[in-house]
């Protein structure tokens, strides 16, 4: 008898402590939501007149048009058909936006949750034409790591930011990822299928190396840490959602080429088939340690930069060069150079301008594949660089104090041709 009393105790406890934990709070000093309502974030893109760079991020081209995302904002309008002199003619208000791609007359940019269309065709009037909303991933802005995060109501909208001060909430916890989506430190495709070689419109532009968006054939990618985001974009001004897939996981960069996707991820290089787009089938792996790693291809050779540091896991900073394999299966890794710690490259011919931090721009002969460290051609070391796209013997490039832009079609005279400054607060 004495057992079942026990039994019952112990029962009781159990289902008395359980109660209270139903009913449990916790009074602390958290980040707390600061968020924008869904209906104030569809009614959020605007076209404004210019403002000055403040917090750049990626950078795309198309038609003699410069378009530079302000992070989290929406996207200046450079017009450069005048390389020396690039102005900066307007500035589209877009909530959240971190990255962007153009197909004929219609940008296409990620606005938190929800993909816009926008039409360019009136590059001084841009305007909403479409959104596909709830397809990308609900993510949360940086916070204070000091503090413990407050709980999130997805119901009240976005997270734009986060206030530090007291809170008394139930304890549950969700996952969202922490700006895995976009440009967090690490966050730009360089790949020119669709651009045309000579004069007029192209019907792609080209973005750096940093992208996780791309374009191909009649379909517009977007890829988060993990899933891949396929959209329809065959009437361009009316995208439609096809589906998503599991890509792996630590996704970063995109770079298509040759009908392949090649992702940069914290792990390695992952490798996609995309001749029947609506469905990547995946086709090999080149794993190397954990680190940051945008890529870039050309003529059979793929470049790869690893940076390390807090958020990429490891100490380890270089360029990796590896040879493709004509069915993109037994790729070999024929060199590797230490760096700085590298962000975005890109490559024209056997020119490779690799981004090395603060260690600045370095430019390279890369025809020996073996010996590229041995044939830099310039190095531009006070500055802060971030991405490059390099064109037609313009090389542009964004870093942490603005727009940059070289000629380099003289390969032993490169020179700065322009800037275009961030604002800085006195």
């Amino acid at each position: 008898m004495k057992t079942i009393q026990n039994i019952f105790l112990l029962l009781f406890i159990a289902l008395a402590f359980s109660a209270c934990m139903d009913e449990y709070t916790e009074e602390f000093t958290a980040n707390s939501p600061v968020y924008l309502s869904y209906e104030d974030l569809r009614a959020g893109v605007k076209s404004v007149d210019s403002r000055e760079l403040v917090n750049p991020g990626k950078i795309y081209f198309k038609d003699g048009y410069l378009f530079i995302v302000e992070q989290f904002e929406g996207i200046h309008i450079i017009d450069n058909q005048n390389p020396a002199d690039p102005q900066n003619i307007g500035f589209i208000e877009i909530p959240g936006n971190v990255d962007i791609a153009i197909k004929e007359d219609i940008l296409y940019a990620d606005s938190y949750i929800d993909l816009v269309a926008i039409d360019i065709s009136d590059i001084n009037n841009p305007k909403e034409v479409d959104r596909v909303e709830d397809v990308l991933p609900y993510t949360l802005p940086p916070a204070d790591e000091d503090y413990r995060f407050a709980e999130v109501d997805e119901e009240k909208g976005v997270v734009t930011g986060w206030e530090i001060k007291k809170v008394r909430q139930e304890m549950e916890y969700h996952y969202y990822p922490l700006y895995r989506w976009g440009y967090a430190e690490d966050a730009m495709l360089y790949g020119t299928s669709g651009l045309s070689n000579g004069g007029g419109q192209s019907t792609f532009g080209i973005g750096g190396s940093m992208a996780r968006f791309g374009l191909y054939d009649d379909y517009l990618y977007a890829v988060d840490e993990a899933n891949l985001h396929v959209f329809d974009v065959k009437v361009p001004e009316s995208p439609s959602e096809i589906g998503q897939q599991n890509v792996g996981w630590n996704v970063e960069t995109m770079f298509i080429y040759d009908n392949h996707m090649f992702l940069g991820t914290q792990s390695g290089m992952r490798i996609f088939n995309i001749e029947v787009p609506t469905y990547p089938v995946y086709v090999s792996d080149f794993w190397h340690i954990t680190s940051c790693d945008p890529v870039v291809i050309a003529d059979g050779y793929a470049y790869v930069t690893l940076r390390g540091g807090t958020t990429c896991g490891s100490t380890v900073n270089r360029l990796d060069v590896l040879q493709l394999a004509d069915d993109y299966v037994d790729n070999d890794l024929i060199a590797s150079y230490p760096l700085h710690g590298p962000y975005g490259l890109g490559i024209d011919g056997d020119v490779l301008f690799v981004c090395d931090g603060d260690a600045g721009l370095k430019v390279y002969d890369a025809e020996d594949k073996t010996a590229i460290d041995d044939h830099m051609i310039s190095h531009f070391a006070n500055i802060n660089t971030y991405d490059v796209i390099p064109l037609g013997g313009y090389l542009f490039m964004i870093g942490d104090d603005g727009f940059y832009q070289y000629d380099y079609s003289d390969l032993q005279n490169i020179t700065q041709v322009s800037h275009i400054p961030v604002y800085r607060e006195d």
